[in-house]
């Protein structure tokens, strides 16, 4: 039986493609140089965030995370995400949150959905709760086996109890640490090749049947 239900967050958990991009957009910036060279590998997560700050500190020099929760309060939940996560409770799964997204952001929507357990990425903060340009990388996004392999070493559920739901070739690494993978609203073909069910429908009330019969 499934015991541990397992999330990638932006692009699946809420309705936007990326957390980090969605301050971007607040600012009405973008770091397409950031993404082409941590795509290529010659940058790592910790690099990638700071561009991410600087970017960021340009607009906001003293940003600090209560502005940022504040923009990211406007990030909507993916549609069927509330009957979803009420439909998990009555199973009586575990839930969880691994996203290379922004912490805040999981630590909202695991709130609102009443999520067990959330990883993801964040930031160092002075004392006055001021960014300081350096991140706090949790989940490395190209290695989220690794991190699911820590949040079940945490609660003591094996691969074969676990199943998890993401929409990109980046969660495929949660499908190989679980017995079902569900690609929801999948975006790339990665995924789907990866998953053993696949939900076209931006609706996360779908993923119930799939995860209760498994």
């Amino acid at each position: 039986m499934i015991r541990l239900a397992v999330f990638d967050m932006d692009g699946t958990l809420v309705d936007t493609n990326s957390s980090w991009g969605f301050v971007h957009d607040h600012f009405g910036e973008r770091n397409e140089e950031g993404l082409r060279l941590f795509l290529a590998g010659q940058i790592d997560d910790h690099e990638f965030i700071r561009r991410d700050i600087r970017i960021w500190h340009r607009h906001r020099p003293d940003l600090g995370i209560d502005e940022l929760e504040t923009i990211l309060a406007r990030v909507p939940l993916m549609p069927g995400a509330e009957a979803l996560f009420r439909g998990l409770r009555r199973e009586g799964l575990t839930t969880a949150i691994v996203s290379g997204g922004i912490d805040l952001l999981a630590r909202r929507v695991a709130r609102d959905l009443s999520i067990g357990y959330a990883l993801a990425n964040g930031f160092e903060v002075d004392a006055r709760g001021r960014l300081t340009g350096e991140g706090l990388v949790r989940v490395p996004v190209m290695q989220k086996e690794a991190a699911l392999a820590r949040v079940q070493a945490q609660l003591g559920i094996d691969p074969s109890e676990t199943a998890s739901v993401g929409n990109s070739a980046i969660d495929v690494g949660l499908f190989r640490r679980s017995r079902v993978g569900v690609a929801f609203a999948p975006v790339d073909e990665a995924v789907r090749k990866g998953a053993s069910a696949i939900v076209e429908e931006r609706d996360l009330a779908r993923v119930l049947p799939i995860l209760a019969s498994a």
